[in-house]
């Protein structure tokens, strides 16, 4: 099966590769992650956490009830953890490529962008 590393489905691997989640603690994570710049909604996390599985990339890795309610964990598998340090890697090249094409050099500005944590556009790098 594909998997459409959008910047959601990224940033769900991330959160997974942290540590397992249940659902809503993979949201809570992506928005803390995102500097509450991408929120899920439920349909969209299953629909990702789906197609993650389908892939290999996420796996169930326990059920708890809670306040009688069925939590059930995930996690990165070897794969998946393979394939977010591979795009990690692509975004990164990616912005230094932007960066270096923008024209950005050396400046007294802020360094690391606010929410990226990576340099800023003008900031030196």
């Amino acid at each position: 099966m594909t998997f459409r590393m959008s910047e959601q489905a990224y940033l769900v691997l991330v959160a997974l590769g942290e540590e397992p989640r249940h659902g809503y603690g993979v949201v809570q994570a992506v928005r803390a992650l995102s500097d509450g710049q991408v929120r899920l909604g439920a349909g969209t996390l299953y629909g990702i956490l789906d197609r993650a599985v389908g892939a290999g990339y996420v796996e169930a890795s326990g059920e708890v009830v809670v306040d009688g309610r069925l939590r059930r964990y995930y996690r990165l598998t070897p794969t998946g953890l393979a394939a977010v340090r591979a795009e990690t890697l692509r975004l990164a090249e990616l912005a230094q490529r932007a960066r270096r094409a923008l024209g950005a050099g050396p400046t007294t500005g802020p360094t690391t962008g606010p929410t990226t944590g990576l340099p800023a556009l003008g900031g030196t790098s």
